[in-house]
C-alpha cells in the first residue's frame, strides 16, 4: 500500500506539472495580431508580368530592428481581383508575415476562357520577385524578409492550384506544365478549396511531404461543398492537418464582401457577419503558419488544443504529430519518475533493514 502510495503522489505530481505549463501558456498566450500597423505597395512580377500587392507589418522600428519576416502567397479565387483580399491580407500580414496578392490573367487552352485564373507556376514566379524586392534598396521590404521560409494561401480555385502545387499534380484546366513546389515552402492553408481531378471526378492523394497543411470552409459554402473539403482533408497524407470550419459562413467568407466576382453562383447567404468571418479565417491561418513556419509553440497549442474551445465560431478536426511541448514535458515526468525510484529505494532498503534486524 505505501509504495502504491508513492507512485500515485508522484505520478499525480507529474500530472500537474504538465496541466500547470498548458495551462500557463493558455493564460498569458493571445491570440491577436502581433502588429498593429501594416503598410502595402503594388508591384510587377516579372517572371509573368502579374500586378501584385504586397502587405507587410510596418512597425516605427522596422528599419532599425532585426525584423525577417516570412514570404505568404495568396491564390485568389476564379475572377475576384486581388482588391477583394484586401482586408484578409492585412489580417495575416499583421501576425508577422509579407503577403503577396497576385493577378494573374491567363487563358485556358482547353476551353478558350479568359479571366483571372490561379496556376501552380504563380508561386516560383512571386518567390522569385520577392527575392528580388527583399535584395533591392529601394524597395519598402528590403532587408525584413526571410526568403527561406515560404508559407501558401489560396481561395476556392486558388486553394485547389495550391493543393495541387503541393501533391504534384498536373490536373486539367490549373496545370500546363509540371510543376514541382520550391523547398522553401513549410506549410500551407485554403478556404472554401478542394481537390478532385474534374475529368474523372476522383479526388486526387494529397502526397504533402511534411508539408503541413489546413483546410479552411465555411458551414454554408454551397459552391464547394464542405462534403468535398472533407473528402479531400482525407487525402493529405501527412500530418500534421488541421480541417477548420466556420459556422455560418458561405464561400465568399474570406473576401471584402459577399461574392466580389457577381457569378451569382453562391446560393447561401452567411448568417456570420463579414468582418467577423475575415477575422476569423485570418486568424487561424496566421496562427496555423506562426505554428508551422516558425515553430510557435504557442500558436501550436492554440490551433491544435485550446483554439476551437475559444472560439464559438469554429470546429476543428486535426490529426498531428508529437507536440513541440513534449521533450520539456517528458523531461519533466523522467524526472518525476526518477524521484519515485530514488524514494521507492530509500523506502525498501529502510524497510528491508527494518526486517534484518527484527529477525535478528
Amino acid at each position: 500500500m505505501t509504495i502504491y502510495k508513492i507512485l500515485s503522489v508522484a505520478s499525480f505530481s507529474a500530472a500537474l506539472m504538465v496541466l500547470s505549463i498548458e495551462k500557463a501558456d493558455a493564460v498569458t498566450f493571445s491570440d491577436a495580431p502581433l502588429f498593429q500597423d501594416v503598410a502595402s505597395y503594388t508591384t510587377t512580377i516579372t517572371a509573368n508580368n502579374d500586378l501584385a500587392d504586397i502587405y507587410y507589418p510596418n512597425p516605427s522600428n522596422l528599419k532599425t530592428s532585426n525584423y525577417s519576416f516570412p514570404v505568404v502567397i495568396l491564390l485568389q479565387g476564379a475572377n475576384i481581383d486581388k482588391s477583394n483580399y484586401s482586408n484578409y491580407a492585412n489580417l495575416v500580414a499583421r501576425y508577422g508575415f509579407v503577403v503577396v496578392v497576385p493577378n494573374h490573367f491567363r487563358t485556358l487552352p482547353q476551353s478558350g476562357m479568359t479571366g483571372l485564373l490561379p496556376e501552380p507556376s504563380q508561386i516560383n514566379a512571386v518567390l522569385s520577385q520577392i527575392k528580388a524586392d527583399s535584395e533591392n534598396p529601394t524597395t519598402p521590404v528590403s532587408g525584413v524578409v526571410d526568403t527561406q521560409k515560404l508559407g501558401l494561401l489560396g481561395h476556392s480555385a486558388g486553394g485547389y492550384a495550391g493543393l495541387a502545387a503541393i501533391a504534384n499534380a498536373c490536373l486539367p484546366f490549373f496545370c500546363e506544365d509540371s510543376f514541382s513546389p520550391p523547398q522553401e515552402l513549410k506549410a500551407a492553408a485554403f478556404f472554401g478549396s478542394f481537390l478532385r481531378n474534374i475529368s474523372t471526378q476522383e479526388f486526387v492523394p494529397i502526397n504533402n511531404s511534411g508539408i503541413p497543411v489546413a483546410l479552411l470552409h465555411g458551414t454554408l459554402d454551397s459552391i464547394n461543398t464542405i462534403e468535398t473539403a472533407k473528402l479531400t482533408y482525407e487525402q493529405i497524407q501527412d500530418p500534421p492537418k488541421l480541417f477548420v470550419t466556420i459556422n455560418g459562413a458561405n464561400h465568399y467568407g474570406i473576401t471584402n464582401i459577399n461574392d466580389p466576382s457577381r457569378s451569382g453562383f453562391e446560393k447561401n447567404t452567411p448568417t456570420i457577419a463579414q468582418d467577423v468571418a475575415i477575422e476569423t479565417i485570418a486568424r487561424w491561418s496566421g496562427l496555423f503558419l506562426r505554428a508551422s513556419i516558425l515553430g510557435d509553440k504557442s500558436a501550436f497549442n492554440y490551433v491544435y488544443f485550446t483554439g476551437d474551445m475559444k472560439d464559438a465560431n469554429v470546429s476543428v478536426t486535426k490529426q498531428i504529430k508529437p507536440i513541440p511541448e513534449a521533450p520539456l514535458t517528458l523531461g519533466m515526468v523522467a524526472i518525476s519518475t526518477w524521484s519515485v525510484l530514488l524514494r521507492l529505494k530509500k523506502w525498501l532498503s529502510i524497510k528491508t533493514s527494518s526486517e534484518v534486524t527484527t529477525n535478528s
